[in-house]
């Protein structure tokens, strides 16, 4: 009986989770990859129609980069003193104040940094590799799986509980146990699958391959896969080496250990990953470089008026200087968050829209370390500590920088509640709980660590949280209004997309809105 495509993708997802199921959907063409590698070609008239943009992040700087080619007159209208929105790293001499009042002047070493907006570019982002080839942004090779990383979970049962557990004997544990009791499974007819016998032989020596199973008794135990109690070496001593006892699967289980092979079942999380040399905002900075002078920075947007001719929006500069500017169009970039405080003259369904989303408390914290301790005494290069430990979320070390003396690691990059609990603290008091944490981890934290700078988006004036997280029912009803230009306002950013927290998501909804708008102005 011929399978559909999507029988084919449902039984993907039960033998092998969503990201066998999303790999399929890659291979038949419906995957969860940038929807275009490049901008609109906007040809036909530009020239004297006026656009404002509000916002000079990735989606603002975006539009004004493609619009300005295609000859319109462009100005950008940025509250921050940079551009970059929310792609930001923090390096010496970076300063913030969030809203509860904490001031943090970032004092790390010169050359040293850490990537507190977004850190990582999957492979398929292609929007955004589009930019950072043709503005000549180097890139290098971000380490998101490490089976060499740690797994430390306290919440757990059993032996395994409280203790640091390398990630690959985990996996290795896990795949082994799961492969045995299939193929024992198999071997004995009690697959509820209409496999001939050929198929069912072909079928057990996979598993018996992926395991690493005993062919003879299908049992799994000690692989080389999973690494060595006694290294083997040259000459006769050490000689062979001793392989590394598997941990009981009841252990592996109650231990909660296993959550770690979670993560990476979405498709933008890949095994390795791309980001730019030196700091993501380098990519901001690439912007900057072409569209630079159209940005009037520490400029705030306090109303926007529009009639049938055009817009005008009223501001405030650094200096509590008033004014206003007036453009045919504008394309609005504020995340949603910000935006629905504003005054601005758009219609009521509109309006209401625009409360649909909630945003992201998110929390990151970069710990200057005096020894790169991760690799010199566990032999980790790059990847990320899996833990359950409240408020960490996940600690991570750098994929760069490699077996240099000193190093930034993200001390914890948390989530909602507890995000919203320890961004409560002094920024001393963050970096305290951070260490204390990591100390749990790797005995050498506290007494290597030097200096911290944390980041709390939902603190963050001109973000008020890290993403915008769509319900299902918003995305249904609130999201395809705001995709809809209301009279000359368009939106972009991040929130208007389906890769919500991603920068290829700004990106693409900005070469969407210009391409809609310019199709409007040859029509006209």
């Amino acid at each position: 009986m011929a399978l559909s495509r999507r029988t084919f993708i449902e039984k993907l997802a039960v033998v092998g989770g969503m990201s066998l199921a999303m790999a399929g959907m890659e291979a038949l063409g419906f995957g969860f990859a940038s929807a275009q590698a490049a901008p609109p070609t906007l040809t036909g008239r530009g020239k004297g129609t006026k656009v404002v943009v509000l916002g000079a992040g990735l989606a603002g700087m975006t539009a004004a980069y493609e619009l300005t080619k295609a000859g319109y007159e462009v100005q950008v209208i940025e509250a921050r003193s940079f551009a970059g929105g929310r792609c930001q790293s923090a390096r010496k001499g970076f300063t913030h104040t969030d809203l509860i009042g904490n001031t943090q002047v970032c004092d790390f070493d010169e050359g040293l940094y850490i990537n507190h907006g977004p850190w990582r570019i999957p492979y398929h982002h292609r929007s955004t590799l589009h930019y950072t080839k043709l503005f000549g942004v180097a890139l290098e090779s971000f380490v998101n799986d490490n089976d060499a990383s740690y797994v430390y979970m306290e919440k757990g049962a059993g032996p395994l509980t409280g203790k640091a557990i390398r990630k690959g004997q985990i996996a290795s544990d896990m795949r082994g146990y799961a492969a045995e009791l299939m193929a024992k499974a198999a071997a004995k007819g009690g697959l509820d699958l209409p496999l001939t016998p050929d198929d069912r032989n072909k079928f057990i020596a996979y598993l018996v391959s992926q395991g690493r199973l005993s062919p003879k008794t299908l049992a799994y135990g000690p692989t080389e896969g999973r690494g060595f109690d006694i290294p083997h070496g040259a000459g006769v001593d050490p000689g062979p080496g001793k392989l590394s006892s598997p941990f009981a699967l009841a252990d592996v289980i109650h231990s909660d250990t296993w959550k770690a092979l979670e993560p990476l079942g979405d498709h933008e999380q890949q095994l390795t990953m791309l980001q730019p040399v030196g700091g993501m905002d380098h990519l901001a900075k690439g912007f900057e470089r072409h569209v630079g002078q159209l940005i009037r920075y520490d400029t705030e947007v306090q109303k926007l008026v529009q009639d049938d001719k055009g817009v005008e929006v009223f501001v405030t500069g650094k200096d509590g200087k008033t004014g206003s500017i007036k453009a045919d169009y504008c394309i609005c970039t504020i995340p949603l968050s910000v935006l629905r405080n504003l005054d601005i003259a758009v219609t009521a369904p509109f309006k209401a829209a625009m409360a649909g989303p909630a945003y992201a408390a998110v929390n990151k914290i970069g710990l200057q370390m005096k020894r790169r301790f991760w690799e010199e005494d566990h032999f980790i290069y790059g990847g990320h500590i899996t833990t359950d430990i409240p408020g960490i979320g996940s600690i991570s070390l750098p994929s760069t920088g490699w077996q240099g003396q000193k190093g930034v690691l993200l001390g914890y990059y948390a989530f909602g509640a507890e995000a919203a609990r320890i961004s409560a603290k002094s920024p001393a008091d963050r970096a305290a709980f951070a260490v204390a944490a990591g100390q749990k981890v790797f005995p050498q934290y506290a007494e290597s660590f030097e200096t911290a700078f944390s980041f709390s988006w939902h603190l963050a004036q001109y973000n008020l949280g890290g993403w915008a997280e769509w319900s299902e029912d918003a995305r249904a009803t609130a999201y395809p209004v705001l995709c809809e230009p209301n009279g000359r306002l368009y939106l972009a950013g991040e929130h208007l997309s389906y890769l919500g927290g991603w920068q290829a998501g700004a990106i693409e909804s900005a070469w969407q809105q210009i391409g809609r708008l310019h199709a409007r102005v040859n029509a006209a």
